[in-house]
């Protein structure tokens, strides 16, 4: 895969992506192994009888497997993955642009206030040049760094 192809419009790099890198799908996935492993999962009506909110679990169970389908395998942003509706996206898109920092509003611009942090990642790109900033990605990537792993 390109690696370019791993840069959000936002300038997110989809490689450090908990969602890319699978970490929700696992931590889902490990979730029901250990319920399945003590058998809790067959106990749930028994268990229900002193945590009623466990009676639930059925419902439960669907979001689960809800989370592992939606959040299982993203092919990135670059190639069609990440948030459909992603208003970033979409102006890049009608302006022609792969990365906001293409754009002249980038500064004031009001579609990227809703995503926190992202204006100081495209800062970076453009100060340090988006090639050094990939590559310093991937580094930072390849010794297990994650945006889930961050503070935001």
């Amino acid at each position: 895969m390109d690696a370019k192809s791993l840069v959000g419009y936002c300038g997110l790099y989809c490689g450090a992506c908990g969602i890319y890198q699978g970490r929700i799908k696992q931590a889902v996935e490990n979730l029901k192994q250990v319920i399945g492993a003590y058998g809790f999962d067959k106990m749930m009506p028994e268990l229900a009888k002193w945590e009623p909110s466990l009676q639930h679990y059925e419902e439960f169970n669907k979001v689960m497997d809800g989370l592992i389908k939606l959040f299982g395998e993203c092919p990135s942003c670059g190639n069609g993955g990440g948030n459909p509706d992603c208003v970033v996206r979409e102006c890049c898109g009608q302006k022609g642009y792969t990365l906001c920092v293409e754009c002249s509003n980038m500064e004031e611009c009001e579609k990227l206030q809703q995503y926190g942090s992202v204006k100081k990642e495209l800062q970076r790109i453009k100060t340090t040049g988006f090639d050094k900033w990939l590559e310093e990605m991937q580094k930072k990537v390849a010794t297990g760094y994650c945006y889930l792993d961050e503070k935001r």
